[in-house]
């Protein structure tokens, strides 16, 4: 039940900000789906909009009734066709504006709701702070830490000359550095010493079912977690954790595609729905704070998704938006319709390559 909950309450929230900017704007909202395919379950409301769910759960879409098929593509023989008070609500013919407002409320419902959902784990939940105090892995003695000279109980306080107040920043600065020569400044029984480390690069598994490359030194938290006190931020506190949460996903997500595009990451962190019902079970086994987190993340990577300036998704109306805003005029059917078709490509492509990279976890389902 896990994966289903995450699915629908993540594409319901996209679909959610399409739908309430529609509304506003006076658009006739002829469709709310969760779900593609035959109708499932559903219902009609007293504005004639039909809310119900399909039976592929790859998605959702909210349709206007001047929509030419779920992808929003318009329809000029419908236009055509409506009387005066139809084409009142018709999508088509609201102002530029409006027509970008409805878009891009669907992933700026989603980096609002994830920011909501990081910030509610944070308040209800706390946060444990990990000091920069290390243990030396020393099941590995040829580790660049053990090399250096560093030992258990070290205190890191400085890194580069960046003042380092947690394990966490440690590992991230660690971790973007393989190969690069880095000055570490420790605290050992009260004296000070300055250690230079080189990280080795390392793939390893990033929890999610697939890798990740990052510079590695060969150490881990030495504090007892368990002797850590539970910090609990105040609202305001909580709201810019979730604010930086949901910028972290966002530059980390960027990084990633760059990264794979410029060779030096490879493309198995790409998944599909495979991976997320993996997942979802996986975090569903520790409790309802890492399922939030879940929807959160994945709230964030739709969002995200669906800005790139591809036809067929958010982003790609949007760029079609910034070119009637330039040249003052739609761009003619022909051309969108020739957009859409590139856009429907791609966004196939993606998928099947997703697909790809989760043929194991299928293939383990089976056996």
């Amino acid at each position: 039940m896990a994966p289903i909950f995450v699915l629908i309450v993540v594409v319901f929230i996209h679909e959610l900000g399409h739908f309430v900017v529609a509304r506003w704007c006076g658009v006739n909202v002829s469709v709310f789906s969760i779900g593609f395919g035959r109708e499932i379950a559903g219902f009609t409301d007293k504005k004639g909009t039909r809310w119900k769910f399909g039976w592929i759960p790859l998605g959702g879409y909210v349709k206007f009734m001047d929509d030419e098929n779920a992808a929003s593509a318009p329809s000029r023989e419908k236009l055509e066709q409506m009387t005066e008070g139809q084409r009142a609500g018709a999508f088509q013919l609201k102002p530029l504006w409006q027509r970008a407002a409805v878009v891009a409320a669907g992933p700026v419902a989603n980096f609002l709701s994830a920011i909501v959902m990081f910030a509610a784990v944070a308040y209800f939940m706390g946060t444990v702070t990990l000091p920069a105090q290390i243990e030396v892995l020393r099941d590995d003695p040829a580790s660049p830490a053990i090399t250096a000279g560093l030992k258990t109980g070290d205190v890191v306080t400085k890194v580069d000359g960046r003042a380092i107040t947690d394990f966490q920043t440690l590992s991230e600065l660690i971790a973007k550095a393989p190969g690069q020569e880095m000055t570490f400044e420790v605290m050992r029984e009260g004296a000070g010493l300055e250690i230079k480390i080189v990280p080795q690069q390392k793939t390893i598994e990033d929890g999610f079912g697939g890798k990740i490359t990052r510079g590695i030194v060969g150490v881990r938290p030495g504090a007892d977690r368990s002797k850590l006190p539970v910090k609990y931020p105040g609202p305001g506190a909580a709201l810019l954790s979730g604010v930086d949460q949901t910028w972290t996903v966002v530059t980390s997500t960027l990084g990633y595609m760059n990264d794979v595009f410029h060779g030096k990451q490879s493309g198995d962190k790409i998944g599909g729905l495979p991976t997320i019902i993996d997942v979802s079970n996986q975090m569903a086994k520790y409790g309802v704070g890492p399922l939030v987190q879940l929807i959160g993340l994945l709230s964030v990577s739709i969002g995200l998704l669906n800005l790139f300036p591809i036809p067929l998704l958010d982003g790609g109306h949007l760029m079609y938006y910034a070119a009637e805003a330039v040249m003052g005029r739609p761009l003619s059917n022909q051309t969108q319709e020739f957009g859409f078709r590139i856009g429907l490509a791609l966004v196939s492509s993606l998928m099947v390559f997703a697909l790809w990279n989760d043929r194991f976890r299928i293939l383990k389902w089976f056996s």
